[in-house]
């Protein structure tokens, strides 16, 4: 078998990033059958996906370092190799602490989303990157989509473990797809960690890199805020059934999909920062308006939903967009920096759950789910407001060079 030594196709990347976040939600209708078959509180089954989060965190920071200094292809290669062996563990698991172990050991597939990234960024220039990244962001929302109603019909048809079983089918033939495609892109590494090390103070101390970051973070963390809300105003405030509530949620990430087209067909020949700065106006426009019509007592389930497409919508401009940014602001690591920026809009992601979780009531529900999405999209509008004004104060050369040139 002969191992790949020429770059990935798209659709290989489309597709490691798609699995990746397929890990996260296919299992969840399985939750409750779990709690019984393994005769265990609810609440503990759930650190599954809990527990999952805060490892997939942490291994973010770990993956995109080791990435820049051995290489894309090694690192996602044995870090698939372990999620096939987790997935096996899962599925055959008897009691829950076992299960739990082998669910945390399957958060290494979330290099899959983060080594793509930076194996387009060293590919590619930032804007032509941002493009490519748009498609590979559609995934992204199209697996949320379907993953849940997949993993529901396997739990029905064949019980939970069916789910972790096509869990390890999938993962092994995604081992197989990037061993004869996932060709090493990452062709400057350093020569010791060391030298590597050296190269981080550079990017902390980058203002860009921070702008880009933070725009990213609030941005998904708008849409955090609303999955987690939503359910309650739906009920208490317009009587809506689950089925409808999944349509709902179902159209805001159709919104992104439709901005990730959108990235995808115009950001390669279009500013990093104009593409997100339109974003980031469309997602802190729709909740403010849908706060104002709430507070003048004309809201309604149209206006609640369509605020929050706007977010969708603004975000599919800005993600991807901001993604290169952060990529691009030292080329040499750009794996480093998208973990890091990963583990951002994870740790974020779980503050924002929380918060809303914990404030949001019957009598406050609208009102608080559309001020926090409109409070972290005004966040993100600020981020590239100050990116633009580091580039006017400090202008840098434009970075149309794919990493391998140097």
């Amino acid at each position: 078998m002969r191992a790949a030594r020429t770059p990935p196709a798209l659709i290989t990347l489309i597709f490691a990033t798609a699995l990746s976040v397929l890990s996260l939600n296919m299992f969840l209708p399985s939750l409750a059958h779990m709690s019984e078959d393994f005769a265990v509180d609810y609440g503990l089954v759930n650190l599954s996906v809990a527990g999952y989060l805060a490892i997939s965190a942490v291994l973010q920071l770990i993956m995109g370092p080791l990435s820049d200094r051995y290489g894309r292809r090694p690192v996602l290669l044995i870090c698939m190799s372990i999620f096939v062996c987790a997935s096996v563990g899962c599925a055959m698991a008897q009691s829950i602490w076992p299960f739990l172990g082998f669910r945390l050991l399957q958060a290494a597939v979330v290099a899959g989303s983060v080594l793509s990234s930076a194996s387009i960024r060293d590919r590619y220039p930032p804007n032509e990157a941002a493009s490519k990244l748009g498609y590979v962001a559609m995934a992204m929302a199209l697996a949320p989509m379907l993953g849940p109603m997949l993993g529901g019909a396997l739990d029905m048809l064949f019980g939970w473990r069916a789910g972790f079983v096509l869990y390890s089918a999938l993962g092994a033939g995604l081992l197989a797809l990037l061993w004869f495609d996932m060709g090493e892109t990452n062709t400057n590494r350093s020569s010791t960690f060391a030298a590597q090390l050296r190269e981080y103070p550079h990017l902390f101390r980058a203002r860009r890199f921070w702008g880009f970051a933070l725009c990213a973070s609030f941005s998904i963390g708008a849409f955090f805020s609303f999955i987690t809300g939503a359910p309650l105003v739906a009920a208490a405030w317009f009587d809506l059934s689950p089925a409808m509530l999944g349509l709902g949620i179902g159209i805001i990430t159709g919104g992104f999909m439709v901005g990730n087209f959108i990235t995808g067909r115009i950001a390669a020949r279009t500013r990093l920062t104009t593409m997100i700065l339109i974003g980031r106006i469309v997602a802190s426009t729709g909740p403010l308006c849908g706060l104002l019509l709430f507070a003048a007592n004309i809201g309604s389930v149209w206006v609640f939903f369509g605020s929050a497409i706007c977010v969708g919508f603004g975000n599919g401009l800005t993600n991807a967009n901001a993604l290169a940014g952060v990529m691009s602001v030292r080329p040499r690591l750009a794996g480093s920096a998208a973990g890091l920026s990963g583990a951002m809009i994870v740790a974020l992601g779980a503050v924002l759950t929380s918060m809303t979780g914990a404030l949001v009531s019957p009598e406050n529900g609208p009102y608080l789910v559309l001020g926090m999405m409109c409070g972290c999209s005004s966040i993100g509008l600020l981020a590239v407001l100050y990116v633009r004004h580091v580039d006017r104060i400090d202008p840098l050369p434009e970075q149309s060079e794919p990493q391998s040139a140097g």
